[in-house]
């Protein structure tokens, strides 16, 4: 006898493939950074960002060589792709910054010691952005989501930030072509007004040293 076809089993064969996919292809946006800081100087590390992202961060001193001491403090500065300062923090050991972009560019944030006679020290820095930093748990308690619809949710949420990434770099594509073009209109029209110089000023010498010749009766 044959066996009926059940589609609920194969909607669930496909959920469970799904997930699976999901575990082996997790693509963060960021991952921890560990950071040794030197005495005397700054450490920076930077990141290509576009608007209305969503950044969360935080970073701690880990003290590699020093027992029984406080462990030394630093200071932390964030900037926007237009200088502006999103975060300063002065004579800590631990901090955490986050804003949503309003510039697309390079965000930079640097770290530096307080002190210039410790060696040794490392701070971790752990910098989220966009799907990465979204608090899931806080949005299963909310919708009353759990399981297999959390991920997809998750699974939303990463392709959405993956297609608004897309539409990013076209744009910047887009600037990037205009620019070239543009440039390469200077360049052809700086060509040929140096080509016009050249010629005009090869005419003139013609001119010059064909009178001079003629003065002095030479031709």
């Amino acid at each position: 006898m044959a066996k009926s076809f059940n589609p609920c089993s194969v909607t669930q064969i496909a959920l469970v493939s799904l997930l699976c996919f999901i575990s082996l292809f997790n693509l963060p946006q960021t991952k921890a950074l560990w950071l040794t800081l030197p005495s005397s100087g700054t450490k920076c590390v930077s990141q290509e960002i576009q608007t209305h992202v969503v950044v969360l961060a935080d970073y701690y001193v880990v003290a590699d060589n020093i027992k029984g001491h406080p462990l030394p403090t630093i200071s932390a500065k964030v900037t926007s792709p237009y200088g502006n300062n999103l975060h300063n923090n002065e004579n800590v050991t631990q901090g955490q910054f986050a804003f949503t972009t309003t510039e697309s560019g390079s965000y930079v944030a640097c770290f530096w010691m307080d002190s210039k006679n410790v060696d040794g020290t490392s701070i971790s820095l752990d910098w989220k952005t966009g799907i990465s930093a979204k608090d899931w748990d806080a949005v299963a308690k909310k919708d009353k989501i759990e399981g297999v619809e959390l991920e997809l949710r998750k699974l939303d949420g990463a392709v959405e930030a993956i297609h608004q990434n897309l539409i990013y770099l076209k744009n910047r594509e887009s600037e990037m072509r205009e620019v070239s073009e543009a440039t390469n209109g200077r360049v052809a029209w700086l060509s040929i007004m140096s080509l016009g110089v050249c010629v005009s000023v090869s005419v003139l010498q013609l001119w010059y040293l064909r009178r001079y010749f003629q003065k002095k009766k030479l031709i």
